[in-house]
């Protein structure tokens, strides 16, 4: 994954923040929209396209585009930032590939010792019986 490369396929558009803040909400387009389209992507390998498709398929559009929205600041840079940030941490998330896991055996002293305390567990039961004469 080439990050230069990326950044410059990314595309930003500001849009009027919603919610509270009255009048500054209402005449400042601070918050950002990030749009990337996965399949025209040259900065990433197909590989690496086919792998984030699987992993982000719930926040992917049907056309593989990803949208990200940030409107925490009050300030349109710091969005972009804050977006910009957010995107590269999500892909390299998706791109992370998890170790295969290998089953493990039960030692035979964990085996030894299960069968020991049925043993013992069974001998005190025993002797809480009767006697027979």
């Amino acid at each position: 994954m080439k990050t230069d490369l990326l950044l410059n396929e990314l595309q930003y558009k500001a849009v009027r923040s919603s919610g509270a803040g009255g009048q500054n909400v209402n005449k400042v387009s601070s918050k950002v929209v990030l749009t990337f389209d996965l399949n025209a992507s040259q900065a990433i390998s197909e590989e690496q396209k086919i792998l984030i498709s699987e992993k982000l398929a719930t926040k992917l559009t049907s056309e593989n585009i990803l949208i990200l929205n940030c409107d925490e600041d009050r300030s349109q840079l710091k969005n972009k930032e804050i977006v910009t940030k957010r995107f590269l941490e999500l892909l390299k998330k998706a791109l992370v590939v998890p170790k295969k896991r290998k089953p493990t055996s039960v030692p035979k002293s964990v085996v030894e010792k299960r069968i020991k305390d049925k043993k013992t567990n069974s001998e005190v039961k025993q002797n809480r019986k009767k006697p027979d004469v």
